[in-house]
């Protein structure tokens, strides 16, 4: 491979193409647009028809007309009751997120030169209102677009459990509840605790979207996986809210009809309402670490209490039957999906080449990177440690960019939590000589793409470790002044500190190996602000001195069997993933087809159809089903994922033959020297012109920001909430209609 071969042929083909316009259009990339747009238009046909269903799913329309006429064609003797559920709302969603791997592989080979950029001119002034943040008290800083999400999600849920209870309620008469024993606000108390049930299913078909952190449904709606936990922690409240309030109707109907015996119940046909009733617990346990006072204070106590969510799960099955979980069958069958492709990655040792300690509790870890891997600027990557817990993975923003940089992965830690200040010390510590690290990585994960090109200014803001993901968008517009000939657009970093060893980080701004002519293209300016201390603690000369004294770079020896990080599934990754979705899927119908039609129910077997029924039990049949899905799960993954593996371990062989022997040093040492060449100091004293610290001061974000009087501003913030909230205010005031929020936040 050959970077500056490719440099140039990059700029051959943009030698034709004016500043500031997009490059012209192949007819090739005509048919791939059209070709995308069909797509598109396919998967939106799709997903309004879904949520179509949903809301008919309470009408007698839907019970009494549609829903008899589907389950005579399919609850066959192959797939039983599940299968009038598995058609209408698990099939349409996995039919989107494969179709949707598609259309993400074609826009990923359809990109720019390989840039992540969305490039327009400007934006509708409709959407640009809508995009406008607003602070609401429990909520945060939000859009009017994830406003209106929530509010419909809401609405669902009321218009279903209000519409199925009217319905049910106006069926309920005295000679009813008389024929069952019960008088009328007892029969009504049970239907509403039933009514919950249902609603509390329909909240778990969303829950687990978000949280699939690959999933192609997430990028298709432009979400990226920290972004959208948020929506993960609405719907988590909404769900056990309404799955409490089912529990508690059952206890007291029970209670009042003298049949507190059925909480013990778990019959050998039917709901079990003692697995219930452990799937509650286990879902109470999750809810009451998730609540923001001891989510922080007890991370690990919150982190450690969600795998209850495999225990919560496999009870609610056993309690609600197969046919009421496929209504969220689909978002839960993506997560597995995703979350056995993120252990198998997990497996692997990456080959951690150098740390950077600077002062302030602060590191940079650079990976050895395949070529192949591509992300966008502010994505994340999940790291753990063995040597400090096997179990804890946190998030971190790459800084690095994969134009710029393409065989180097960073990202930047600031000791704040007993897991970075113990990684600190222990590469840190004078008497510890590590010259080896295991390391394992999940993702990296991030947007498809980024829209910065269209503001004429990016005003970044941040406060304290907030100004990793910056880091990443200036080497990337670094990328982009010099090789495209794309307009960038000026940018005022304004970042934040508690204290003046914490200016360090920003010698990490540019990359060591740069050279001044490289960012000459690029308008950057830096105001930062130590808020701690009321003047510089040293005079510039001695400062300078001093930080390059307080650098401590760590050369670590890979192993043999520590690979760089790859792609999980390759290169074309969006298609193995459409491809696993699919074929996975496949697989588990016919393996519960199978079982179904010729163990469960054989015809062959002359019994009556309740002998049949009583053969097997209700909870052996949903784990056999449960198991199957598993199966298929990881056999069709394990499949792809090796060969992938092999693949990306031939095209490591190749690179590491090009670069030839280094003696007691890892393939990576391309940036073994560049990293050396810090002394020379070239892109910090470049940096340096550019930059203005102010002592003893927070920075006057209202004047700043209303003082800009270019056309479109992108206004970035990323931060303690208080510094999130105050550029969300002044956003959104109205004063300045030039301003385009967006929060990058890390801490939900």
């Amino acid at each position: 491979m050959n970077p500056s071969a490719s440099k140039k042929k990059l700029m051959a083909m943009d030698s034709t193409v004016r500043p500031g316009a997009a490059p012209p259009k192949s007819p090739t990339g005509d048919t791939k647009n059209a070709i995308q747009a069909m797509i598109m238009g396919l998967i939106v046909v799709v997903t309004v028809g879904y949520m179509f269903l949903w809301i008919m799913l309470p009408t007698n329309v839907y019970r009494l007309k549609w829903l008899p006429k589907i389950q005579a064609k399919a609850n066959t003797t192959y797939f039983g009751t599940q299968g009038t559920n598995i058609l209408i709302f698990t099939f349409p969603v996995l039919f989107v997120a494969a179709l949707g791997c598609v259309y993400l592989h074609l826009r990923k080979k359809s990109t720019v030169n390989g840039g992540h950029y969305h490039h327009s001119n400007g934006e509708n002034n409709g959407l640009a209102a809508w995009k406008r943040p607003m602070i609401i008290k429990g909520l945060g800083v939000i859009s009017l677009i994830e406003l209106a999400f929530l509010v419909m999600f809401v609405a669902l849920i009321a218009w279903y459990f209000s519409l199925s209870l009217r319905i049910k309620f106006h069926n309920i008469t005295p000679m009813s509840a008389a024929k069952t024993g019960e008088k009328v606000w007892q029969a009504k108390l049970d239907a509403t605790g039933l009514r919950f049930g249902i609603a509390g299913n329909i909240c778990l078909a969303f829950l687990f979207f978000p949280v699939a952190r690959g999933s192609s449904v997430l990028q298709l709606f432009g979400l990226t996986s920290e972004a959208s936990i948020k929506y993960h922690m609405w719907m988590g409240h909404i769900t056990m809210a309404v799955l409490t309030a089912h529990g508690v109707c059952y206890v007291i109907y029970w209670s009042v009809t003298h049949q507190i015996s059925q909480m013990l119940k778990w019959p050998k046909m039917g709901e079990s309402n003692v697995a219930g009733e452990i799937a509650l617990l286990a879902g109470l346990a999750m809810w009451a670490t998730t609540f923001s006072g001891i989510r922080r204070k007890f991370f690990e106590l919150f982190f450690y209490t969600h795998y209850l969510y495999i225990v919560f799960m496999l009870f609610f099955l056993l309690h609600a039957g197969l046919g009421h979980f496929s209504y969220g069958l689909a978002s839960f069958y993506l997560f597995l999906v995703d979350r056995y492709l993120r252990f198998l990655q997990s497996r692997q040792n990456v080959r951690l080449v150098s740390a950077r300690i600077l002062p302030g509790q602060t590191l940079e870890l650079n990976f050895s990177k395949a070529a192949g891997l591509t992300y966008t600027p502010t994505s994340i990557m999940f790291l753990n440690v063995p040597s400090i817990s096997k179990l804890q993975w946190h998030p971190f923003t790459i800084t690095s960019s994969c134009n710029l940089e393409p065989e180097k992965l960073s990202v930047i830690i600031k000791g704040e939590v007993s897991w970075t200040n113990k990684l600190h010390q222990l590469l840190s510590s004078p008497s510890s000589s590590v010259d080896h690290l295991a390391v394992s990585v999940e993702g990296p994960y991030g947007p498809s793409s980024t829209d910065f090109l269209r503001h004429d200014l990016l005003v970044m803001v941040s406060g304290g470790s907030g100004i990793t993901p910056f880091i990443s968008i200036i080497r990337e517009l670094i990328y982009t002044s010099e090789t495209q000939n794309y307009k960038t657009p000026s940018i005022l970093l304004i970042p934040a500190f508690k204290n003046s060893s914490d200016l360090t980080v920003l010698n990490l701004i540019l990359p060591i190996h740069i050279s001044p002519s490289q960012i000459s293209n690029l308008d950057l300016q830096i105001d930062a602000y130590v808020t701690r201390e009321k003047q510089p603690p040293s005079s510039s000369s001695e400062e300078e001195a001093s930080t390059k004294k307080n650098i401590t770079t760590i050369w670590f020896k890979p192993k043999p069997t520590d690979s760089p990080i790859s792609p999980v599934l390759g290169q074309n990754g969006w298609l193995w993933l459409g491809a696993i979705i699919s074929a996975s899927f496949m697989m588990y119908l016919v393996l519960i087809g199978i079982i179904t039609r010729y163990y469960f129910y054989p015809k062959d077997i002359h019994h009556d159809g309740m002998n049949m029924m009583m053969m097997y039990s209700s909870s052996s049949k949903y784990v056999v089903n449960l198991l199957f899905l598993c199966v298929s799960i990881v056999f069709v993954a394990t499949v792809v994922f090796l060969w992938n593996k092999k693949q990306n371990a031939m095209e490591n062989k190749q690179i590491q033959h090009l670069e030839g022997a280094t003696p007691e040093a890892s393939p990576a040492s391309l940036f073994y020297n560049a990293d050396r060449e810090l002394e020379s100091g070239a892109p910090q004293q470049s940096l340096a012109f550019s930059t203005n610290v102010h002592y003893g001061e927070r920075p006057d974000l209202k004047r700043i920001l209303f003082e800009r009087k270019e056309s479109s501003v992108g206004v970035l913030v990323c931060g303690p909430k208080k510094m999130r909230h105050e550029v969300a205010n002044i956003c959104s005031s109205g004063l300045g209609a030039n301003l385009h929020f967006e929060s990058i936040s890390f801490s939900w």
